[in-house]
């Protein structure tokens, strides 16, 4: 089979769709036969060409689940030999790692059933070795080993963290130092002991270094895996950040305000601000850290969203929630800079920040709806001056915070009802069908609380109403 394998091997990698075809429907015969395993494995190591050898790899890992048990334990050891070999003598990282991947499968049964007693002393020597291809690999493996047999760690968990902690910090190797952050969100997401994860506290500035170090070398894609580690931090009910939540949202609030990065990993730094405001709104007081996170985050409500790109990842509507939810649990804190915000960005030349004024009032108006019943003449001042602004957006966004007040600011806003209601029956008629939309939301959530004192405006109202109905 060996020889006849390795043809089909070559075969499978030409250009030509034919011949890959006919060597892939060959391969699907041979490997029926559970001695396709030691000969992949052969040609793992042997193959002259490296993309033949990852060939080899790829399939063998595929074939592996359903031929292992029936391998004696002679062929069990060769294959395990020639993965051991390919991870510590092969050339091509490609290979090395499709290798470990073989080896991670081939763990989920060998290492419970105690036929591979040395792989994990293996695994910690390799992750010490001088050479960086060996120290890479090894924690390549302790990732992907964590979904197999995660279990097996658990006695040599300690061990564990103090190497994870040390490749983080590795300072010869940034490849070294990614596969530390990928295995330490592996090893997280698998620790459910709070004592256990308690210890990762510790990994935080090492985290926060590699993932700089990402950024600065565009590797965006790495930097989000310490984002989605600071996820598992912040929504464990362990108390894991201390004073690292400082750190955290200094360099969240770095990476959502840079606009030359990807709206993907600007959306991860957002949602972690907004995680903590959920979560951790006490250490966010504690730290003062909504005044710095405010500054961030209100002049973003006037970020322009680029066309075509998914609204769930604009900036703009994205530090709307978290306004939103900072005000809900942090009301005191967040309604004086955004009120400050607001009266300074309504006088701006940009209509994208006066757009920008009304959205973060009416954003906060249920979370800090006492504060802002104390402050409703002036803040109306802003809103209702808005109303009449020569931008659409911006008269859009105004007719939205006043259907908010209407809904959150109740009873006091009524009182407001004079100046207040003229100004939504105009914009019902305004040559925007965004802000007659929005306009009808304010004046259906203002009306609904009104008594007699809604009779003088009837006739106009009415009047209004019957006309949108005939066009």
């Amino acid at each position: 089979m060996a020889q006849s394998l390795e043809l089909l091997l070559i075969q499978f990698l030409m250009p030509d769709n034919d011949a890959r075809r006919q060597a892939e429907e060959q391969i699907k015969r041979l490997a029926k036969d559970p001695q396709v395993v030691p000969a992949l494995a052969q040609h793992l190591r042997t193959a002259k060409t490296p993309n033949v050898r990852q060939l080899a790899a790829v399939l063998l890992r595929k074939k592996i689940t359903g031929h292992w048990a029936k391998l004696s334990p002679q062929l069990k050891n060769l294959v395990k030999q020639s993965l051991i070999e390919s991870i510590t003598m092969e050339h091509s990282p490609p290979v090395r790692r499709a290798s470990a991947n073989v080896v991670s499968i081939i763990a989920k049964y060998a290492v419970p059933a105690g036929e591979w007693p040395d792989l994990l002393p293996f695994l910690f020597q390799c992750s010490q070795s001088a050479q960086e291809d060996h120290r890479e690999v090894a924690l390549i493996l302790f990732s992907s080993m964590t979904e197999t047999i995660g279990i097996a760690f658990q006695p040599h968990f300690a061990d564990l963290q103090a190497l994870l902690l040390k490749c983080l910090q590795d300072d010869t190797s940034n490849r070294v130092r990614i596969a530390a952050l990928k295995a330490v969100g592996s090893f997280l997401e698998f620790t459910n002991d709070g004592d256990e994860v308690v210890k990762f506290r510790q990994f935080i500035p090492s985290i926060l270094n590699v993932a700089r170090q990402c950024l600065s070398s565009g590797e965006e894609d790495v930097a989000i895996i310490a984002f989605e580690i600071f996820d598992e931090l912040i929504e464990s009910p362990a108390p894991l950040l201390g004073d690292s939540v400082k750190s955290i949202v200094q360099f969240s609030l770095e990476v959502c305000s840079s606009q030359n990065l990807e709206s993907n990993t600007r959306h991860q730094a957002i949602q972690i601000i907004s995680w903590l405001a959920k979560y951790k709104h006490s250490s966010l007081k504690k730290y003062k850290l909504a005044i710095p996170i405010l500054q961030v985050m209100c002049p973003m409500l006037a970020e322009s969203t680029d066309a075509g790109e998914d609204d769930d990842l604009a900036p703009d509507r994205a530090a709307a929630e978290v306004i939103d939810t900072m005000a809900l649990n942090l009301a005191k804190q967040v309604f004086p800079p955004v009120f400050e915000f607001a009266s300074l960005s309504s006088q701006s030349a940009n209509p994208k920040f006066r757009e920008a004024s009304v959205t973060a009032l009416g954003v906060v108006s249920e979370g800090c709806l006492e504060l802002m019943k104390d402050k409703l003449e002036p803040i109306l001042h802003i809103v209702l001056g808005a109303l009449r602004d020569p931008e659409q957006m911006v008269r859009g966004a105004a007719s939205f915070a006043l259907g908010q007040f209407a809904e959150h600011l109740q009873p006091e806003i009524m009182s407001h009802y004079e100046s207040v209601l003229p100004c939504i029956l105009n914009a019902i008629e305004d040559a925007s069908d965004e802000v007659k939309e929005k306009s009808y939301y304010a004046l259906a959530a203002f009306c609904e609380d009104m008594g007699e004192e809604i009779l003088p405006f009837l006739d106009p109202l009415m009047q209004k109403l019957l006309a949108a109905l005939q066009k």
